[in-house]
């Protein structure tokens, strides 16, 4: 487990993970009480010399509502064994991370309809035009 590669040009060193343990609930009998197998994994976005300054700012802006302080953390407790929530938070926390730097999608060019499409679309009010005139109630006087 030494680093974390999240982009082909972006990779965060072991050194720039800390890793907190705690007892997490859930199954696991007995051991769940002595173990802990809860795993909090943080990564300093704002101030990882690991992350491209190209990329900072669109890290900061995507991840705002998960920051506290510029500090990522991702929490892995699915697993009895430790080992396994371990390897789950870094799989958990590349994810976010290749996610948050995703570059944004291109721009939708605007196009008009179609002339078919118009046609299409006038004949079906046309046809539900006239299903709705024939459920009137005729005056005959």
């Amino acid at each position: 487990m030494n680093e974390l590669r999240v982009t082909p040009g972006f990779v965060v060193p072991e050194g720039e993970l800390s890793e907190r343990f705690s007892r997490a609930s859930g199954p696991g009998g007995q051991g769940v009480n002595t173990t802990s197998s809860r795993v909090e994994l943080s990564f300093d976005v704002a101030r990882s010399v690991a992350v491209p300054e190209s990329l900072r700012p669109r890290l900061l802006a995507r991840l705002d509502r998960r920051l506290a302080a510029g500090v990522l953390t991702v929490v892995a407790a699915e697993h009895r064994e430790q080992l396994r929530n371990r390897e789950a938070a870094r799989q958990r926390l590349a994810n976010v991370l290749s996610e948050a730097a995703a570059p944004p999608p291109r721009k939708r060019k605007p196009t008009k309809p179609t002339r078919g499409s118009k046609e299409r679309r006038i004949a079906a009010k046309k046809r539900r035009s006239d299903i709705k005139r024939g459920r009137r109630a005729r005056n005959d006087d």
